[in-house]
């Protein structure tokens, strides 16, 4: 029995050893199948087994040359080529070998493939190309007719692009220049160059190069410096995905052709200084790890940069944008700075980040060009954008209201911390004229959460289609209107062509809706007569107009009075001095509002609604009874005769009290004084602005009502026209302005 017990002990002893390494093996293998799974493919992949390169095996592949896409390629392809120092009979060799056939005259071009390839220590491209001198007369015989073609097309777009732009350059005194005999040569390689995924552990060097055929770099990948200073690409060049761990200078080159440099990787300085893009060019999704330096460039096709990275500073001073300027959900981490730039198109900024500093001082736009900032990140607390004062602020652009009321309030804070109040108030300005159309769309469009099958139908939804909203709605409330689109009745078109007429929102009563259009009627008037507060010139421009229309009318009332039996009529010296001081006024009025609002004709009929129609009818009644009262032969109006100077009349009602002090005061005007027409101006602007020479007032006895009237219509609306001035000069003088924002 004891030795019974300590076997089963013993057992069970090495059961629980067994099963402890059994968890441990299990435990091991889950980690390794956990590395397999996450690390990166291309780390177990297979990789393609090089061969050293030696001499004899490049002459038989040079006098072998393989066809790759229609070209003749020396085929280089999966080998080690080693050109350092210590291996200089090789490396002499290898420039020798391939200098010989690649500089072939009057031969079809031979293109260099080294996809895949490991290449050790320096690679001198530009001793591989054909030296040639850069004036035509010593160019032309050496190329075939097609490469002399070729380049004299090359030739004029330098002329173009170059001479225009950078007339001070070396390719315009050397390369355009058809009379030049100076000694300057340039390398020409005459065939297509391909590095897919090829690795260069030294130097690259094609400094001062024309490349006549296309370039495929794609996945290469480059360890040391590169040097593609002042080279020209005459073909579609690729440097997808490559990665440049040192510096890539590519300053003063010339793309003929598109450019793509998609998921490029540059974790050094990068140099483009001076280049130019004849066409498009592609940077999308590229990481810029240091200084990106885009200084001088010319980009005349389209320039994407969206979703790229900018870990560092990157400039783009003094560039030149022809097209559209693509930044979509592009990431600032530190300043980026437009100096001078001169942009011809939009500046797509959809999504992107500013996380530092975006300096656009200087920069010229076009008329059509705007920066398009929907979904811009970007904290006024922690990041700036500068920009001329009173010239940027009308530059930025956002199509609706709904997701973008918080990059507007951060952008409009920027400019308010800078002390650029115009600038601010214009993206104001902005915010309320899309809260306008906001609200325009709630009064007018179809509410699908409230809508009839009929209205749908009416709308231009088919039956079916707006059973399937209802059903839906009956579910849950449409928040969206683009939820729609998640209907399988409901196809694209259909919503395109419906959008502008659909709003989804909570349904209104009939209040709500009165209380809505009334909140729009006075956000339209707000900003057809004042830009919303903005525009000072403009509510001086209206006010202009106002003061000298009803100062007219007045004279009229005052001064023509009937025909029979006894004329009270003007004089014809008065008549004129009316009429050409009244268009004289307007004219400048309308100047003021025609050169500061964006809509004039809108501003100049919002303003005739309100001055005209009330007065034109009490007009009409007054002329159309005629008067029949006493004091027929003096004027209606009557001045302070106490007191004669510059007034501020804050508490003025337009008629005198009916104390007979006052009636000594006030004196009846003057009708034999050639002066005398500019004294119903006087009363206008005392009307309008509270402000006037002299206290000018309606005189209390034998008065028509329909006078009395005219004059309390313009009292009032001076009430609100002095509101409007002073809240207008409130937001647009600092001052004032940091009194009412700053908290």
């Amino acid at each position: 029995m004891h030795n019974l017990f300590f076997k089963r002990r013993g057992t069970q002893r090495l059961n629980a050893e067994f099963r402890k390494v059994s968890l441990c093996y299990s435990a091991l293998s889950f980690v390794l199948l956990c590395v397999l799974l996450f690390l990166p493919l291309p780390a177990f992949a297979a990789q393609p087994e090089r061969i050293p390169l030696t001499l004899e095996l490049l002459q038989e592949r040079v006098k072998s040359p393989i066809l790759r896409e229609g070209n003749l390629t020396v085929d280089l392809r999966q080998m080690v080529i080693d050109l350092r120092p210590e291996n200089t009979t090789f490396r002499a060799g290898f420039y020798q070998i391939l200098r010989k056939e690649l500089q072939k005259t009057g031969a079809k071009p031979l293109g260099l493939d080294l996809s895949y390839s490991l290449v050790q220590g320096d690679f001198i491209g530009t001793d591989l190309g054909l030296r040639t001198p850069l004036y035509v007369q010593a160019i032309a015989p050496i190329f075939t007719p097609t490469e002399q073609e070729q380049l004299e097309r090359l030739r004029l777009v330098c002329l173009q692009s170059l001479a225009i732009a950078f007339p001070d350059s070396k390719d315009c005194k050397s390369l355009l220049d058809r009379q030049s005999n100076t000694s300057s040569e340039i390398t020409v390689f005459r065939g297509a160059l391909t590095f897919v995924a090829t690795r260069f552990n030294g130097e690259v060097q094609f400094y001062n190069t024309f490349f006549l055929q296309s370039i495929d770099t794609q996945g290469a990948n480059f360890l040391k410096e590169t040097n593609w200073n002042e080279t020209r690409f005459s073909r579609p060049v690729s440097f997808n995905s490559a990665i440049f761990h040192q510096v890539s200078n590519f300053q003063g080159s010339i793309f003929f052709d598109k450019a793509s440099f998609k998921k490029v990787n540059f974790k050094e300085v990068t140099n483009f200084q001076g280049s130019i893009f004849a066409k498009n060019a592609n940077f999308n999704e590229a990481n810029f790890q240091q200084l990106a330096k885009f200084n001088s460039s010319s980009w005349q096709g389209i320039a994407d940069f969206s979703d790229v990275t900018f870990a560092n500073q990157v400039q783009f001073t003094k560039s030149n944008f022809s097209q559209v300027f693509l930044l979509q959900e592009a990431n600032f981490k530190q300043a980026v700075i437009f100096r001078e730039t001169e942009f011809n198109e939009s500046v797509d900024l959809q999504g992107a980040s500013i996380l530092n500093q975006a300096d656009f001082s200087d920069t010229r736009f076009a008329a059509t060009a705007f920066l398009n900032v929907p979904g811009l990140t970007f904290n006024s607390n922690q990041a700036k954008i500068l920009g001329n004062p009173g010239e940027i602020g009308k530059k930025f652009c956002v199509p609706t209201l709904q997701g973008n009321q918080n990059v507007l309030r951060n952008l409009g804070q920027n400019f308010r911390q800078q002390q650029q109040i115009p600038d601010a108030n214009q993206l104001e300005y902005t915010k309320q004229r899309l809260k306008l159309i906001e609200l325009s769309q709630r009064l007018v469009a179809t509410n699908i959460n409230n809508a009839s099958v009929l209205s749908l139908i009416n709308l231009g939804f088919s039956p079916t289609q707006a059973e399937a909203i209802k059903e839906r709605r009956l579910i849950k409330k449409i928040l969206n209107s683009r939820e729609l689109l998640t209907l399988a009745d409901i196809d694209l078109e259909t919503y395109d062509k419906l959008s502008d007429r659909l709003v989804a929102s909570e349904p209104i009563s009939l209040g709500g809706w009165l209380i809505q259009a009334v909140n729009w009627l006075l956000l339209s008037v707000l900003l057809l007569l004042s830009g919303y507060g903005t525009n000072l010139w403009l509510v001086f421009g209206v006010g202009g107009l106002a003061i000298s229309y009803f100062g007219l009318l007045f004279w009229l009332i005052d001064r023509y009075r009937r025909l029979r039996p006894i004329p009270i009529i003007p004089t014809s010296y008065e008549t004129i001095s009316i009429l050409t001081s009244f268009s004289s006024l307007a004219s400048l009025s309308l100047l003021g509002i025609f050169h500061n609002t964006a809509q004039p004709w809108l501003t100049l009929g919002c303003l005739l609604i309100i001055i005209v129609p009330v007065p034109v009818i009490l007009l009409w009644r007054l002329y159309q009874q005629g008067r029949y009262h006493d004091l027929m032969n003096i004027s209606y109006f009557t001045e302070d005769g106490t007191l004669r100077q510059l007034r501020l009349l804050i508490g003025r009602l337009p008629v005198i009290p009916r104390n007979p002090t006052f009636r000594e005061r006030y004196m009846p005007l003057l009708w034999n004084q050639r002066w005398n027409w500019l004294n119903y101006y006087d009363f206008s602007l005392n009307n309008l602005v509270r402000l006037g020479f002299n206290d000018i007032r309606l005189r209390d006895e034998h008065l028509p009502g329909i006078i009395a009237t005219l004059a309390w219509y313009q009292w009032s609306l001076g009430l609100l026209y002095i509101t409007l001035v002073l809240w207008t000069l409130s937001r647009t003088i600092p001052g004032l302005n940091l009194l009412i924002y700053l908290k």
